[in-house]
């Protein structure tokens, strides 16, 4: 879920990450993955952008992934086959702090080929460059900062400022739900309304993908594992019990149990 978060982020405040990841506001419009391959390789984390002289790749990761450097060669060499005459830039950004070295890395070899692309651990990134620009508040919380909490805050009064309505339900569901990478349930609904995110498009989209999935044919177990999934995603966005309950068709209690279980992690 975060990746896609991150997907729509990318997707409709184009402008924002252009700035933070080009150095200015370049007009910036999506390229379909299909563009370059009829088998693109998984799609969901994939953001692909381009202006008349550049394309800008970005693959926003929650955890490290093993397979990055070579998906990262992958789509170069797709890139150029469609648009030789362009530069590509190639950026992975990680969003969860952790140890691994995969983190690190930011370049393939095989042989005789070698490859580099650029990598940004958001939580070395300094908290100010994200709570001046509306599409990249969000990732503010998951910056460089020793008080998580404290920045949230600073995002929600900023998000307040936000004149335009929809923008402003679609930043406060963002930022939510990319703190829950950081910080419990609960102290996020303190910070933010819960009924601001309710009325996001990220909320929209998770309620349909949660009608969806419920209704969609699978065995018993595919199904119980999707209905828990959305359930989550649900609960993390501050949709009420009996909702998700609704939507889902789980019973109250593991509902509530899965609240606890988010709670305590």
């Amino acid at each position: 879920m975060y990746d896609n978060i991150c997907k729509f982020l990318a997707e409709n405040f184009k402008d924002d990450l252009a700035t933070w990841l080009l150095g200015s506001p370049i007009k910036l419009t999506e390229i379909s993955p299909t563009e370059l391959s009829n088998e693109p390789i998984r799609a969901d984390s994939l953001i692909l952008l381009q202006s008349e002289e550049l394309v800008l790749h970005i693959e926003f990761q929650t955890d490290p992934d093993e397979n990055i450097a070579f998906r990262m060669l992958d789509y170069r060499i797709r890139g150029y086959r469609r648009f030789p005459h362009k530069k590509m830039r190639q950026i992975v950004i990680y969003l969860r702090k952790t140890g691994s070295e995969l983190v690190n890395e930011n370049s393939f070899k095989l042989e005789r080929t070698y490859h580099e692309f650029d990598v940004i651990r958001l939580w070395e990134q300094p908290t100010e460059k994200f709570l001046t620009v509306p599409g990249l508040l969000p990732f503010a919380v998951l910056s460089q900062t020793k008080d998580p909490t404290m920045v949230l805050t600073q995002v929600a009064q900023a998000v307040e400022t936000i004149t335009n309505q929809q923008q402003q339900r679609n930043i406060a569901a963002a930022s939510g739900i990319l703190a829950g990478l950081v910080l419990k349930q609960d102290v996020i609904r303190k910070i933010f309304r819960s009924e601001i995110m309710r009325e996001s498009v990220i909320y929209q989209e998770i309620l349909k993908e949660g009608k969806a999935e419920g209704k969609a044919e699978g065995k018993a177990e595919g199904k119980a594992e999707k209905a828990r999934n959305v359930a989550l995603n649900l609960l993390r966005i501050g949709m009420s019990l009996e909702q998700i309950s609704q939507v889902t068709e789980l019973s109250l209690e593991q509902v509530q149990a899965l609240q606890k279980e988010i709670l305590e992690s």
